[in-house]
């Protein structure tokens, strides 16, 4: 007779939530290291101590772990922003969701953001997938600032250009984040906030004059 007491299955989820985070993590560290075309599904299994036949059970493909990692990194992000006071602007709602955001991951989810990007500029199978998922998340992103404003993105164009705008921005500050270095993910987060800081001037119809500018 079988005494052994099931395992409770709170447990038993956060064992394979963990799992899974660990098959990320280790997945985007090999990717960097080797290449994503020399990386097989069996090593990230065996780095992480678990079957090939596992790994296959939580990821259908070396593609499905990077957009794992990206849409990890993203949902922390839409919940700060459903966690912003309603009366506040949708620009200056992303950009403080974007500062409590940052607060919240941990070390690990600070290195896949410039990890996955990094990847997508070498290989040209993260690539296409990152930019599937680049439509995605901002269809996404419209959803929440709809539910905030309280329109429909589907009647309502302003949601999605709002959406496009944010992520234009972010894709900035990373471009200026590479060009120095791509090192300190404070910086990053520094590069990000300067640009959001500067939408409201940007798309703004008064800009000043060269002279105003730099007096």
């Amino acid at each position: 007779m079988n005494t052994t007491s099931p395992e409770p299955v709170g447990l038993r989820e956060r064992k394979k939530a963990r799992l899974r985070q660990e098959l990320i993590n280790t997945a985007v560290r090999l990717f960097h290291e080797r290449g994503f075309e020399g990386t097989t599904t069996e090593e990230i299994a065996a780095a992480v101590g678990v079957s090939q036949r596992t790994f296959f059970r939580y990821f259908a493909s070396k593609e499905a772990v990077v957009l794992a990692a990206a849409e990890g990194v993203d949902q922390i992000l839409f919940e700060a922003l459903r966690a912003r006071p309603a009366d506040e602007p949708p620009f200056l709602a992303l950009r403080n969701a974007m500062r409590d955001h940052w607060a919240h991951l941990e070390r690990e989810g600070l290195h896949l953001i410039g990890a996955t990007e990094d990847l997508s500029a070498r290989s040209p199978e993260i690539l296409d997938t990152n930019l599937r998922y680049c439509r995605q998340r901002q269809e996404q992103l419209a959803e929440v600032v709809g539910e905030r404003a309280g329109v429909d993105p589907a009647t309502d164009p302003r949601p999605s250009l709002v959406a496009a705008v944010f992520f234009a921005a972010l894709n900035n500050g990373y471009q200026n984040w590479c060009s120095e270095g791509c090192q300190n993910t404070e910086r990053l987060l520094r590069s990000f906030l300067e640009q959001l800081d500067l939408l409201p001037q940007a798309i703004g119809d008064d800009w000043g004059t060269p002279q105003a500018r730099s007096a």
